[in-house]
């Protein structure tokens, strides 16, 4: 790129003699001359417009100003809302269940009382037949399998298992009662529910009596 003051270098160099001075162009034609005397005043004439045009610090400023507030106009625009969102609203709150109230049914408190009564029953009667099976197994504890003693505690063994049965049969009972109850569209009674709770807990403690007394035997 040439600058201003280049562009009228050549054109005075043209003009200048080897040692100084002005060259002489006399055997030149005189249209030639002509025109290099006109480059060398337009030369000087585009270098004083170049420095005369220079635009003023405030113009530059002012232009610098536009442009950053052009800028910094859509980088504001992007920042996210400070307002809450949507599922800043929501509640992660349990819903609360209704509480239905359960008129009493004298009907079914009775079926009920008599339930209890077999389940009592059936406990004492099992506990009682486990507490004398559990003597025969520990009079039979070494004994060999098929052996007079061995064979006499698997018998009450045996009978404890059909007590057991006693406590189960209550249970099945009071699942037909719930299931009638459902089919008939009425709510949940609180009181079967409490009551297979307590026939269920019976019925696991029968079961891991059992177990133990027969650990004391032989395995046949």
């Amino acid at each position: 790129m040439l600058y201003p003051a280049e562009l009228w270098v050549p054109g005075d160099a043209l003009l200048a003699g080897p040692f100084g001075g002005r060259k002489n162009f006399s055997a030149l034609p005189h249209f030639f001359v002509v025109i290099l005397e006109r480059c060398e005043r337009g030369s000087i004439r585009i270098e004083r417009l170049q420095m005369t045009n220079r635009p003023h610090p405030r113009r530059i400023v002012v232009a610098l100003l536009l442009l950053t507030g052009g800028c910094a106009a859509p980088r504001a625009a992007s920042f996210p809302s400070l307002l809450p969102r949507p599922i800043e609203s929501r509640s992660d709150a349990e819903p609360v269940a209704p509480v239905t109230i359960v008129e009493a049914e004298p009907a079914t408190d009775a079926t009920l009382v008599d339930l209890e009564k077999a389940i009592d029953a059936a406990s004492k009667t099992f506990e009682a037949a486990a507490d004398g099976a559990d003597r025969l197994a520990k009079a039979a504890q070494g004994d060999a399998v098929g052996s007079e003693r061995w064979i006499t505690a698997q018998t009450a063994l045996g009978q404890l298992d059909g007590l057991r049965a006693a406590t189960s049969s209550a249970i099945t009972d009071l699942d037909e009662l719930a299931l009638t109850r459902a089919a008939a569209g009425k709510p949940d009674y609180p009181a079967i529910a409490t009551l297979r709770k307590k026939a269920q807990a019976a019925l696991q403690a029968q079961a891991a009596r059992i177990q133990a007394i027969q650990a004391r035997l032989k395995p046949a």
